[in-house]
């Protein structure tokens, strides 16, 4: 069994983690699943900003844990939730890195969202 490379960012894989300066608000089937004043955006390389969202913020009466999991080598071990609203399921759309790396350690109790698998997140 071989150890997973844990990688620090640097200019080659740059990340970086700021506060978002407004509003986050996620839907699914016209439910808003998460709205926070508190969200970070968290850059990595060229992939757009994904939001991470307070769990406080977050309504976890919608969201059921999968066994789904990933690996970052520059963030760690990921868990994922799928959304569920009424008759409408969104599989595996919501990640969090529980125990992050400490390079990204502001993203724990924090969760983000695939932008093609709720109706909308929206930056206000």
């Amino acid at each position: 069994m071989s150890e997973k490379p844990v990688l620090i960012p640097g200019p080659d894989h740059p990340i970086t983690v700021e506060a978002n300066p407004g509003r986050v608000v996620v839907k699914l089937g016209g439910h808003v699943v998460a709205d926070s004043l508190d969200a970070l955006a968290l850059r990595e390389a060229s992939y757009p900003a994904a939001q991470y969202i307070p769990r406080k913020d977050v309504d976890f009466s919608v969201l059921e844990r999968t066994e789904h999991t990933t690996y970052c080598p520059y963030k760690g071990e990921s868990a994922y939730y799928s959304i569920r609203v009424g008759d409408k399921v969104a599989e595996n759309a919501v990640w969090t890195y529980e125990a992050p790396y400490d390079s990204v350690a502001e993203i724990k109790d924090h969760v983000a969202f695939y932008p093609d698998r709720v109706d909308s997140i929206e930056e206000l």
